[in-house]
């Protein structure tokens, strides 16, 4: 074999390779830069469409332009001080949140509250702010689902009031909460311990151990006390929630296993959700998912 006739070719492949790498790279940044803000909170209000949240809520665009190409989307339960700083660091003109950060009308913006100022804050400096709230905790596949996956359940369905919304492209059910079974039924002690485990909480808020294996398990991230009785109707064996009122652990020992293991910890993996939205439907967007903890409860 010719040595010389070998090294060429070996030398034209690189070259073609590299042609390659050059195109795909320049074809990526082209799509990239061709993805508008609006892009993935279209993406966004598909997956949960705005009329499936909560009359108090505020769910939707907060502040900000979408007609702008999307520089990056950083992911957050919250919108704070220290998540615009982030979000200016990484270069991410869109914020996605799970809260709102304007849950009531404003009269004006000024800096005379911290809402108005985190407002200001975001117009100065071009970020546009989204929140997805109770439309992606009761939305299939949102926030509640994505808790029951963590903690292993299967065969989940929809706990409490159900409303279906009909979109422009499908049809789309949501529920207040889910519930769902373990494959192998556990000791309440061990359910209590693996929510601390996987949820790294502290301590969880509990009744009085079960003194039977718990098998079915309703949830609902937040605040969730209010399905507490949809969870005793359907036989569940335990309750997980957020947070819950102090009266409604009393007469429900031996009933069923309640356990609370904080609203910030509850909604931490809402994130993960907005994430594989985005990267499912606008692909090459930029997405992070926050750093920062900004659960506002300290624990002593």
């Amino acid at each position: 074999m010719d040595y010389r006739l070998t090294k060429a070719f070996y030398e034209e492949i690189c070259v073609d390779v590299a042609i390659f790498k050059f195109k795909f790279v320049s074809l990526q940044a082209k799509l990239m830069r061709s993805v508008k803000i609006k892009d993935v909170i279209d993406a966004l209000e598909r997956f949960a469409p705005l009329p499936l949240q909560e009359d108090y809520d505020n769910a939707g665009l907060q502040v900000g332009l979408t007609g702008t190409e999307v520089s990056g989307a950083l992911l957050s339960l919250d919108v704070t001080d220290s998540i615009i700083d982030e979000a200016l660091e990484l270069g991410c003109n869109l914020i996605v949140a799970h809260h709102p950060l304007i849950f009531r009308r404003l009269s004006r913006i000024s800096d005379t509250n911290y809402v108005e100022h985190l407002v200001m804050k975001a117009i100065k400096n071009d970020i546009t702010i989204v929140a997805m709230h109770t439309n992606i905790d009761t939305a299939p596949g949102g926030v509640n689902f994505k808790i029951a996956e963590k903690i292993g359940l299967k065969d989940i369905s929809f706990l409490g009031k159900t409303q279906t919304i009909m979109t422009a492209d499908t049809e789309v059910k949501g529920g207040e909460g889910v519930i769902g079974t373990f494959v192998e039924p556990m000791a309440a002690d061990d359910f209590i311990l693996l929510l601390k485990r996987l949820f790294q909480v502290e301590c969880v808020q509990a009744n009085q151990l079960l003194r039977r294996e718990i098998r079915k398990v309703a949830l609902c991230g937040g605040a969730g006390s209010f399905l507490l009785s949809d969870a005793l109707r359907v036989g569940a064996d335990a309750f997980l929630t957020g947070e819950m009122h102090y009266h409604d652990y009393f007469g429900h020992d031996q009933e069923i296993q309640i356990c609370a293991i904080g609203h910030y910890q509850s909604e931490q993996f809402t994130n993960e959700v907005f994430r594989d939205i985005i990267k499912k439907h606008c692909p090459g967007v930029a997405c992070h998912l926050t750093r920062i903890n900004t659960n506002p409860i300290i624990y002593f």
